[in-house]
């Protein structure tokens, strides 16, 4: 989570935004991208009532208008996190497959586990729902009567999230998975391994 907020940081700096530079938060510091409700009481109330796991990062603020590339530019910040994700579920799998280790063992599980973890990240990130990353995608593509009540639901943000998280975890928890393996079997391939 800390390399996916600041990568969102950066990128928004590297397009004109210092933002998050002035508040702090262009930095590889977890301790600066803790939301002590999200990050920690939000997954661990979960876990103990035995509900999904959820849970988030303090979103990096930064200002769309102070942006090169309009729309755009935002849709960009918002790929610079998943995009992170996506690179380092990559680097692990091939860590794995080069390593040529047993499907069993700690270095197997937390190689796989960091691959599982980053894809996870990158697929929930990427799905179109307001305020998640890939929605910063639809509004560049959008038409304005569209982006009008995506707004409209951004407005709930983290609460929205939520409850779709608690409503629908078993479809979300399809479309995971299904992601996942996906685009982990998609990696071993690039790597060799049929």
């Amino acid at each position: 989570m800390t390399l996916h907020e600041a990568m969102h940081g950066f990128m928004s700096y590297w397009l004109g935004d210092d933002t998050a530079k002035l508040q702090g938060r262009l930095t590889l510091n977890p301790i600066k991208h803790i939301h002590p409700v999200l990050t920690i009481a939000l997954p661990l109330t979960l876990a103990i009532l035995g509900g999904p796991i959820f849970g988030g990062a303090k979103p990096v603020p930064f200002n769309p208008a102070r942006l090169k590339y309009d729309e755009w530019g935002a849709a960009l910040v918002a790929l610079a996190g998943p995009a992170t994700n996506f690179i380092l579920a990559f680097l692990f799998s091939g860590a794995y497959v080069l390593a040529g280790l047993p499907q069993e063992g700690i270095a197997a599980t937390f190689l796989t586990t960091a691959v599982v973890v980053n894809l996870g990240f990158f697929v929930f990130n990427m799905l179109p729902i307001p305020p998640l990353d890939g929605s910063r995608i639809v509004y560049a593509l959008a038409p304005d009567f569209v982006r009008r009540g995506m707004e409209s639901i951004e407005q709930f943000g983290i609460f929205f999230i939520f409850a779709l998280v608690m409503l629908a975890s078993s479809i979300i928890g399809q479309v995971l998975v299904t992601g996942i393996n996906s685009i982990f079997q998609f990696f071993l391939l690039i790597f060799g391994v049929y």
